[in-house]
């Protein structure tokens, strides 16, 4: 019986359960493990109508398996003698024993172990490495996702980033909401309309969140979610996100050089030389630049207008911030440069918001961040729809407290 106590103390098994005996499979590289409860043992059971609580003795047994943890090379199962009780209200309840996962058929041990793998690992992958079949690989992250997002208190949530991602080719999208303070995503509805606000603020009440306790948005300048945000978050100020508006310039720079390209030779070649940040230039990149800054194009005068635009954010307080874009608006407005303008006019159109960032110093970077995780995992979620890839959006990204689910799993995964 020396195995059977060694395995017993390894795997937690203790009273009224044992180990029986231990098989080795080799054939099949299989290890089995028995368990039994000892005779006469009694089982507690909750009545859910009455909540009484009371122990009873078994009535009879059925032989169930649950696959736990690897042994090497082994796929290791426990096959136990599985007691049912007679209730007193009548009918026959199985008493599942304290190792029974979430998805039938897994142990606690061996869901952690899928969870924590199916988090850095496709999920092809996994289901070939642990011999599980794709559908419940899929089936256990849904339930544990779920059941994560039943407990979730969203009470203390006043600031929050909401910007939309493609699930993928074409026109199918999904909005992500992301409490910036805690740097997760905590709802994702489908779609990009104003919709999506609508259905964020159902779910947030639902998680005991306060939709006028929202004081803060960092947005894009996506009419419909300055709709949705105006008509369901009352107290919510709205910042524009700093990174789309300097897209929205950058896309104006790069108008003027695909208009001026066809006519001056050095442009070519030269978009990300002239689009990316200075920082971030390689050294023939950097040499481009400066090549072309001592030549008078309307793409570097294009260029020096959006550098002074991202200048304005250095600003020491909010009275000098406005007088920065005040001043920039005026240069862009008079630039001759019609991309530069018709950018600037979208500016002038959303200036409080573009303010407020002064006040707030949010943006979406988390939140972009957060994006480019979800956009890795759509490898993970290939051929599996939508809702999958919100599975894998949340478990990436959701920082979610699954020790409630299963205590093998930390309270932030």
């Amino acid at each position: 019986m020396q195995i059977e106590h060694l395995f017993g103390q390894a795997l937690g098994i203790v009273d009224p359960w044992y180990i029986d005996r231990v098989h080795f499979d080799p054939d099949h590289k299989r290890l089995n493990i028995y368990v039994d409860f000892k005779k006469g043992a009694t089982f507690s059971y909750k009545d859910e109508k009455t909540g009484e609580t009371k122990d009873y003795k078994a009535h009879d047994t059925r032989e169930k398996t649950w696959r736990h943890l690897n042994f090497f090379e082994y796929e290791c199962y426990l096959i136990v003698r599985t007691p049912r009780i007679k209730p007193d209200k009548g009918g026959i309840v199985m008493i599942m024993p304290p190792w029974s996962g979430v998805i039938s058929g897994f142990t606690l041990l061996f869901e952690a172990l899928l969870l924590n793998m199916c988090r850095h690992t496709p999920i092809h992958q996994v289901s070939r490495m642990m011999n599980v079949y794709d559908q419940k690989l899929w089936n256990l992250l849904e339930c544990y996702v779920f059941k994560a997002l039943f407990e979730e208190d969203l009470s203390l949530v006043k600031i929050l980033g909401i910007d939309e991602t493609s699930v993928k080719r074409g026109h199918d999208y999904i909005s992500l909401f992301v409490d910036l303070a805690l740097k997760r995503t905590i709802h994702i509805s489908d779609g990009k309309s104003h919709e999506t606000v609508v259905d964020f603020v159902a779910y947030f009440k639902e998680a005991k969140g306060a939709p006028e306790h929202i004081t803060d948005v960092s947005c894009d300048m996506s009419p419909a979610f300055i709709k949705g945000v105006t008509e369901n978050l009352p107290n919510a100020k709205i910042t524009f996100d700093k990174f789309h508006i300097l897209k929205i310039i950058n896309e104006a720079v790069d108008a003027v050089r695909r208009s001026e390209v066809k006519t001056i030779p050095a442009l070519k070649g030269a978009r990300f030389a002239i689009l990316k940040n200075d920082a971030n230039l390689t050294k023939k990149q950097r040499e481009k630049r400066e090549t072309l800054s001592q030549m008078k194009l309307k793409t570097t005068r294009a260029l020096r207008i959006r550098e002074a635009f991202q200048d304005i954010y250095q600003a020491q307080d909010i009275d000098h911030f406005i007088q920065l874009l005040q001043s920039w608006y005026y240069w862009a407005t008079h630039s001759k440069l019609a991309p530069i303008k018709k950018a600037a006019k979208t500016i002038k159109r959303h200036w409080d918001g573009i303010v407020r960032w002064k006040e707030s110093q949010i943006n979406n970077g988390i939140l972009e961040g957060l994006n480019s995780i979800i956009q890795a995992a759509k490898r993970k979620a290939r051929g599996y729809g939508k809702d999958h890839f919100k599975t894998i959006a949340f478990l990436l990204t959701g920082k979610l407290d699954f020790n409630k689910v299963n205590k093998h799993l930390p309270t932030t995964f």
